[in-house]
């Protein structure tokens, strides 16, 4: 019989959450653990390249503006390296116009791009996508005999 190993288990996968809005990152970290994964929450670039390099983390959600070390420079810091491999959800709460927006996508380790407010739905969808895991099973409540 063949072993019941689940490789696509969200619990065996960490993010590490970047986001100087204690309300956001608080949002996203429960996004996040609901889905099923570990989350690692930090609130600027200087911590943000720190945990990357030390946590090695399987997908990063990274606020495009943040104080001192902004988004887009630690972008540019990950693409080298052991650090190139790790996926990244750009985040922002600044209208961007299609061509700046298209300009990011193109990032070699950008994944994906989110508008704030986040919907919880969509990046629940598109965390699983991209770490190519399974939800967790909702248990539905049980019928109550009669």
């Amino acid at each position: 019989m063949a072993e019941n190993k689940n490789p696509s288990d969200p619990g065996d996968k960490l993010v590490l959450i970047v986001d100087d809005d204690d309300a956001v990152r608080d949002l996203l970290g429960f996004v996040v653990m609901k889905e099923g994964f570990r989350a690692e929450k930090v609130s600027d670039g200087d911590q943000a390249l720190n945990k990357a390099r030390e946590l090695m983390p399987d997908l990063m959600l990274l606020d495009l503006m943040l104080p001192g070390c902004g988004g887009f420079e630690i972008l540019r810091q990950l693409q080298t390296g052991e650090t190139s491999a790790i996926p990244i959800i750009m985040i922002t709460g600044r209208f961007m116009d299609r061509s700046t927006s298209e300009m990011i996508r193109r990032e070699s380790n950008v994944v994906d791009y989110l508008e704030k407010p986040v919907n919880p739905a969509v990046l629940s969808a598109l965390l699983h996508k991209i770490l190519k895991t399974c939800p967790p099973r909702r248990n539905a409540p049980e019928a109550k005999e009669g």
